[in-house]
């Protein structure tokens, strides 16, 4: 399973320090970004052309002015004589660790259009393994919104409509009926704040999300927790974990840098703090099993075992690789059949919130129809 594109490193290797950032504000590069500069730059050095020229006819076709004035940055950097892996470390915004070391070790080791043909796909495969994830939640997302939206304008404006009627004749209303009443009132007279109060708290979320790392601590164990979501977050995350993990092996890159870096490129901040804690157990001497099958809620069974076998036939790199496909696998058995598993749920609970509200209508019109006959 050996790849020869991806080059190994020198028995040293330093793991590169990201200088100060000089990004522009509005400088954003996607999975899919990255993946076509690694693209493009790949095809155009693999044809003779001079990194230096190379960056320049990159930044002649992008549209965007921050991305040219990062361009600009680099191109004056490489001119400079700086390495291309000094200058993508200033971005740390635009390119990650994993994407920074990858070509550096191109670099030295004189195989940059293949390490970066190589980079290009497995970000491919990243932005795939995503499009899945997204593209599996958006039908649940949709029915979810559809039915509290049918459900806010029977309640607030339908309803509301035929209550005075209700009033009007005395009569005994069942206690669903009156529990719809109270709700329409009150989100007739507080609906204004009751959307400014969950603009708020989602505000608030989000930024004590990104700002707080024990909320995204709890935020992301809580995601790892959720059942049926759960699973696919875990697959997820590993299936990232055990790429990234073989291509920097196979680079030639130290075990214990190669775990650091592939902590910080991932997401979920429990695999972070797990990774990070097992390069430390490392550096002690022991083995990466004896950490990883103390840890099953993160790191199931199997991939403990399997990660054993590696480190006793010295083939981690080929091992993490299988760990990859076969957790991308569940993750796209899971994804194909998720709207499946949800569908059955979603329609129970739209319908009994539909029911609820048509019971609450319905009910009292035919106790007053009786008392009329």
């Amino acid at each position: 399973m050996t790849n020869d594109r991806v080059t190994s490193a020198p028995q040293k290797s330093e793991r590169t320090q990201p200088s100060r950032s000089t990004t522009p504000l509005f400088a954003r590069l996607s999975i899919k970004d990255t993946m076509l500069f690694a693209k493009q730059l790949s095809f155009l050095v693999r044809a003779g052309v001079p990194i230096l020229e190379s960056l320049r006819m990159l930044a002649r076709q992008t549209r965007s002015r921050a991305m040219r004035t990062v361009y600009s940055q680099m191109i004056g950097d490489i001119a400079n004589g700086q390495a291309l892996y000094v200058t993508l470390g200033k971005f740390p915004r635009l390119f990650s660790d994993f994407s920074i070391n990858i070509i550096r070790i191109g670099e030295m080791g004189g195989a940059l259009s293949d390490n970066l043909s190589y980079l290009s796909e497995e970000l491919q495969k990243k932005e795939a393994l995503r499009k899945k994830i997204i593209g599996a939640l958006v039908y649940p997302v949709f029915v979810t919104l559809a039915t509290l939206g049918v459900t806010g304008v029977l309640t607030t404006y339908i309803f509301p409509k035929i209550t005075p009627i209700f009033q009007s004749l005395n009569a005994e209303l069942p206690l669903s009926t009156r529990i719809l009443i109270n709700v329409s009132n009150f989100m007739r007279e507080y609906a204004l704040w009751v959307v400014l109060g969950v603009i708020v708290i989602a505000v608030i979320k989000v930024v004590a999300y990104r700002k707080i790392e024990r909320v995204r601590m709890f935020a992301d164990r809580m995601y790892l927790m959720t059942p049926i979501i759960g699973p696919i977050i875990r697959s997820y995350n590993l299936t990232n974990i055990c790429r990234t993990m073989s291509l920097l092996l196979k680079s030639g890159i130290p075990i214990t840098e190669a775990i650091d870096i592939t902590a910080d490129t991932t997401v979920n901040r429990v695999y972070r703090r797990e990774l990070h804690a097992l390069t430390a157990h490392v550096m002690k001497g022991d083995r990466l099993v004896t950490y990883i099958e103390t840890r099953a809620r993160e790191f199931p069974g199997l991939f403990a075992n399997t990660v054993a076998v590696g480190e006793r036939t010295g083939r981690l790199s080929e091992t993490f690789m299988y760990l990859a496909e076969m957790y991308e696998a569940d993750v796209d058995d899971v994804t194909k059949n998720l709207s499946n598993t949800i569908e059955p749920i979603l329609m129970m609970v739209m319908g009994v919130i539909v029911g609820f509200v048509a019971v609450s209508v319905i009910t009292p019109i035919y106790g007053i129809t009786q008392q009329l006959q």
